[in-house]
């Protein structure tokens, strides 16, 4: 009886260490949907009890108010549809070279020592201090814009790309090419795949920083958009205004990096999430 007793307990005690882990998930995951809430709240309180100036930092219900103004008024979507079609082009017209040439100098080496260093070279370059010369060349419309995002999105894409086809196991190009595999067949079946989850780290590194340049583009040469409206919102002192367009701004960031990690989980489910 005592030995059944001692078994029992036993499997009951692991069954709580079994179960613990999932209590704690569910604990993190709660703690995560309510620290924002409690921010804010914070905040409210705050700036209700003139703890903060209000002047600088409105309460949360003030900004949530002018922002239900903008939405009444559809002024708020005029200048996230000018920042997204901006950023959308821009983004794809600088992440498939990426990923392309990318893909190119990760299999070939001699390409890789050929262009390597042009690359290397110009990629420290801040891609802002070359917004006057992309305004020179481009005008002040949105081509300037869309060279200005594509130009930022094509070395994370580019570098992300090749250094996920270098860490392909070499064992495993060594067994396509013993098993007469075409070069093509190689990198369809073993390069690509391998780099595929860099190419998602890639695009969402570059999505980022897509919104991090339309923003300061906007700020210089625009006359739409949620660069523009924030830009805007801080020469008239409209702080509550200039609130709105930061937090739709970071909200589109979110968004978009949610939709691409979707993506990957979908078709990169070999990869750790």
């Amino acid at each position: 009886p005592d030995m059944s007793a001692t078994a029992r307990s036993l499997t009951e005690d692991e069954l709580r260490r079994l179960k613990a882990p999932a209590r704690r998930e569910r604990i993190y995951r709660f703690a995560s949907y309510f620290s924002p809430l409690l921010l804010l709240l914070l905040w409210e309180l705050s700036s209700r009890t003139n703890m903060i100036d209000q002047r600088f930092f409105p309460a949360p219900s003030a900004i949530a108010g002018t922002a239900w103004e903008m939405i009444v008024s559809l002024e708020l979507f005029q200048h996230i549809g000018a920042t997204l079609r901006r950023v959308g082009i821009g983004y794809a017209m600088g992440a498939i070279p990426g990923v392309l040439l990318g893909l190119l100098l990760g299999l070939s080496r001699p390409v890789r020592r050929l262009l390597g260093p042009i690359f290397a070279a110009l990629y420290p370059v801040p891609k802002i201090a070359i917004l006057p010369l992309i305004l020179l060349i481009f005008g002040v419309g949105d081509a300037s814009k869309f060279v200005l995002i594509a130009i930022g999105v094509f070395f994370l894409m580019f570098y992300n790309t090749m250094g996920g086809v270098m860490q392909t196991p070499q064992i495993y190009m060594d067994v396509a090419k013993n098993a007469g595999a075409t070069p093509f067949q190689t990198f369809r079946r073993i390069a690509f795949p391998a780099a595929l989850p860099s190419i998602f780290t890639g695009l969402k590194l570059a999505a980022g920083s897509s919104y991090i340049i339309i923003a300061a583009a906007e700020f210089l040469g625009a006359r739409s958009g949620v660069g523009f409206f924030i830009w805007a919102s801080w020469q008239t002192f409209a702080v509550s205004r200039m609130f709105v367009g930061i937090v739709v701004i970071s909200v589109m960031g979110y968004l978009t990096i949610m939709a691409i990690e979707a993506l990957e989980r979908r078709f990169v489910p070999w990869a750790k999430h």
